[in-house]
């Protein structure tokens, strides 16, 4: 039974993260650019950690009560998420190549603070990251009995760290492609076109449009 529910947070939490979004562009991103790619994959599995043990623990009930937490998130992340797709699109503009080492200057993924700033942004501004991580996975762990519940909570917490750091450290091979300009011209704009995706999403969602 114990593997059982470990393996069922473990899938879970494999589908709710595996999803095309912001936050797994910005980290396949700096994997890319390899700066702080490690930094940027624990602070985002320190989130869904954090997200996923508060869920467990039943708050994912005061969540969906308090609507404005979520309506205030998607406001906030619908800025955001325009603002970094614009800075995507610019980007595309004027791709650069990734170079061997040093990287090339224009490529750089800043500063480890401004880079982690940004990783908090992606990750917390952004009202599905509640809805599916405190409350629906929340909800689904309080089906469990405390001893599985544990085990049901380090499958899902499993399935994030794997995925996080294996998109930060595995994006590492496709350096080769990216060494070509129309690469990185093809990424930027798939980057600015799921922001602005997801930024649409919410703002419908919030006028009631979706």
């Amino acid at each position: 039974m114990t593997l059982t529910a470990f393996l069922a947070g473990l899938g879970l939490g494999a589908s709710l993260i595996i999803a095309i979004g912001a936050q797994n562009a910005f980290v396949l991103r700096q994997g890319l650019l390899r700066t702080h790619a490690v930094a940027v994959a624990a602070l985002c599995v320190a989130i869904d950690w954090l997200l996923i043990i508060v869920g467990a623990l039943g708050f994912g009930v005061l969540v969906s009560r308090f609507p404005a937490v979520t309506r205030i998130a998607a406001w906030g992340g619908a800025a955001f998420l325009l603002a970094y797709g614009a800075l995507a699109f610019r980007s595309a503009a004027k791709p650069g190549a990734l170079r061997a080492e040093p990287l090339d200057a224009r490529r750089q993924g800043g500063s480890l603070s401004s880079v982690l700033a940004t990783a908090l942004a992606v990750s917390l501004l952004n009202p599905h990251v509640y809805l599916d991580t405190v409350v629906l996975l929340g909800g689904v762990a309080a089906q469990y009995a405390l001893p599985l519940r544990t085990a049901f909570v380090l499958g899902a917490c499993t399935a994030s760290s794997m995925w996080f750091f294996g998109l930060a450290l595995g994006a590492r091979m496709l350096t080769p492609v990216f060494e070509r300009e129309v690469a990185w011209r093809v990424l930027d704009v798939a980057i600015g076109c799921v922001m602005w995706w997801i930024a649409v999403g919410l703002i419908l969602g919030q006028v009631g449009l979706r």
